[in-house]
């Protein structure tokens, strides 16, 4: 069906301006490193959700699975408005030495990192410990009831748990991509005072070796 459009003669001559992302060196290590970190979160996570579910309450199981959803959609707001945010406004926010300003800038020129970590690691991982979470909580219930009602028990609780974690994560878009300046100078701000230690601690030892190298 044919509209008022014009359309290009050859579209393979229509060329876009490539994004600003990382080289491939970078990215190569980046996918290295965070493959070996979401393993090791993983291990962690999985082993004290097992084990906690394990020893704890129906009551508290439930609330333990709960909390890991909220982590789940609270990451996958900073990981939205990381890709969402401006940079601008942080520039001048920086010229006037306001704190976590330069963090929010280095947040948003590494986005796509802050939305990978965010969105895929912290999000898989929260999905597939729920899940695991779940499952513990359904086989014990099972020893008390009939098939049919562990039957029903357990589709409702994968049920909840899966509407939850996407009703929440939709609603969270939509707060990320209203308020993403805000949220990501909120990041910032948080995670200055441990990265702004590391890169002090960092920059004292390269000037101790530069001062080593002169004296030598």
């Amino acid at each position: 069906m044919e509209d008022n459009y014009k359309h290009p003669v050859d579209e393979k001559k229509v060329k876009f301006k490539a994004n600003n992302v990382s080289s491939k060196k970078e990215t190569r290590i980046w996918t290295l490193l965070i493959t070996v970190v979401t393993f090791l979160i993983s291990i962690f996570m999985s082993f004290f959700s097992n084990e906690t579910i394990g020893h704890a309450s129906t009551v508290v199981s439930f609330l333990i699975v709960f909390g890991i959803i909220i982590i789940s959609i609270l990451f996958d707001i900073v990981g939205t408005a990381a890709t969402a945010a401006d940079e601008a406004p942080f520039h001048s926010m920086a010229s006037r030495k306001l704190y976590g300003a330069r963090q929010a800038i280095r947040l948003i020129r590494n986005a796509d990192k802050v939305s990978n970590f965010c969105n895929d690691v912290v999000g898989d991982i929260c999905s597939v410990v729920s899940g695991a979470a779940v499952a513990l909580i359904v086989y014990r219930f099972s020893g008390n009831a009939s098939n049919s009602e562990n039957s029903i028990f357990a589709l409702s609780i994968t049920a909840m748990v899966a509407s939850l974690t996407v009703g929440g994560k939709s609603l969270g878009k939509a707060v990320a991509l209203a308020n993403s300046n805000y949220i990501i100078y909120k990041v910032a701000v948080i995670t200055n005072f441990p990265f702004g230690k590391f890169k002090m601690i960092n920059t004292k030892s390269k000037r101790n070796k530069k001062d080593k190298s002169k004296k030598g």
